[in-house]
């Protein structure tokens, strides 16, 4: 298969799409690990046991997936920080986006192992809930990454980037280019599921905002009525289900000519449905992740505008958390004004606009990730 020119696998998609099955990727099991590795990975189908000893702090790792570029980068994070702080890593991910029974098995696993703290990205930031509530009991410290438990507090910190800024700030960006140009702008939302998770629906709603739309209430999707938009339409984050959700929101109105994506790899697909229109001109794409692919497209021309992540920095804070927290029972406080702790985005963008702070795709290069 050809790949499209955002040069982007699928990635961070949280639930089974409507019409499309996900292929799993094993679930990494939990194993015992000698010799002087800081990354306690387990081997697929391996037993539960401990993540290492003479003393070394364990901390577990446990992502939606282990295969896409932003996971991979918390990985190497936690693995750094490790490093430094005398601690080791053991790492987990579910057989597939939204998967929640692999992280509860997860979760239990750590418990076992004598972990002292869990990073945590959820694929069901409900669901698994009473998982962490267990850890928490057992004396664990759980740090929710990039996504935000429901509620917040089930966990003992969020490490995260501000996902509602992220999407203010394509919002504005793109507001201020059709502005500018004079251009009225038709809509199309490419969302990631149907369930309305958090950080789906912050980035949805912190676009609207940002381009200046009444979206009436702030915790659901889909709920405005603004004639600029033209629909939503769910990607499961998969560059696939970007392409399909695209193709659907063109027969509704071909006119399309200004898309929000969820992530970079949605993005992709887009792109692909539009370029097969022939619209690949006339159509403006802005996007959240900040992946090297991603910050490359900013650069040739075929993504607007894009908010960049920091996954490494989320799991390296983390580590040093759960560090800190065994070494003498410290907790992370949250942001000032924020009930998480913000790891920072940025706006990259080779168009800047007035009046939105952005920086260039050389300075995306040198930050990006994947």
């Amino acid at each position: 298969m050809s790949a499209s020119p955002f040069g982007i696998t699928a990635r961070r998609g949280r639930v089974l799409r409507r019409s499309l099955a996900v292929l799993a990727p094993v679930l990494l099991l939990a194993t015992a690990c000698g010799g002087d590795s800081n990354d306690t990975t387990p081997a697929a189908g391996a037993s539960a046991g401990g993540g290492g000893g003479g003393g070394d702090t364990l901390v577990g790792l446990v992502t939606k997936t282990d295969t896409n570029p932003f996971f991979v980068k918390m990985k190497e994070g936690a693995q750094q920080a490790a490093s430094k702080d005398g601690a080791k890593v053991q790492s987990f991910a579910g057989k597939q986006d939204g998967d929640n029974q692999s992280q509860v098995d997860a979760i239990e696993n750590l418990i076992g192992a004598g972990a002292k703290g869990i990073l945590l990205t959820p694929n069901d930031s409900k669901a698994i809930v009473p998982s962490v509530d267990k850890a928490r009991q057992a004396g664990l410290l759980v740090i929710a990454l990039d996504t935000q438990l429901e509620p917040a507090d089930a966990a003992d910190a969020t490490f995260a980037t501000d996902n509602y800024k992220a999407g203010q700030l394509i919002g504005q960006w793109a507001k201020a280019t059709f502005d500018k140009a004079g251009k009225q702008a038709k809509i199309a939302m490419l969302d990631l599921n149907p369930n309305g998770v958090s950080v789906d629906v912050q980035r949805d709603q912190g676009f609207l905002n940002g381009f200046g739309i009444d979206v009436k209430d702030e915790t659901k999707i889909g709920d405005e009525n603004d004639p600029q938009i033209v629909g939503h339409d769910v990607t499961d984050g998969e560059q696939a289900g970007g392409r399909t959700a695209m193709e659907n929101l063109l027969q509704k109105d071909p006119d399309i000519n200004l898309v929000y994506t969820i992530n970079e790899p949605a993005a992709a697909g887009a792109y692909e449905a539009i370029k097969a229109a022939g619209r690949e001109k006339d159509v403006t794409i802005v996007s959240v992740d900040g992946g090297c692919p991603g910050v490359q497209n900013i650069k040739a021309g075929t993504l607007g505008a894009t908010s960049q992540q920091y996954p490494l920095k989320m799991a390296q804070m983390g580590v040093d958390a759960i560090a800190a927290y065994a070494k003498d029972g410290t907790k992370p406080t949250n942001t000032e004004g924020k009930s998480f702790v913000d790891t920072g985005v940025t706006l990259i963008t080779d168009q800047p606009a007035t009046g939105v702070e952005s920086k260039d795709s050389a300075y995306g290069l040198e930050n990006c990730w994947g």
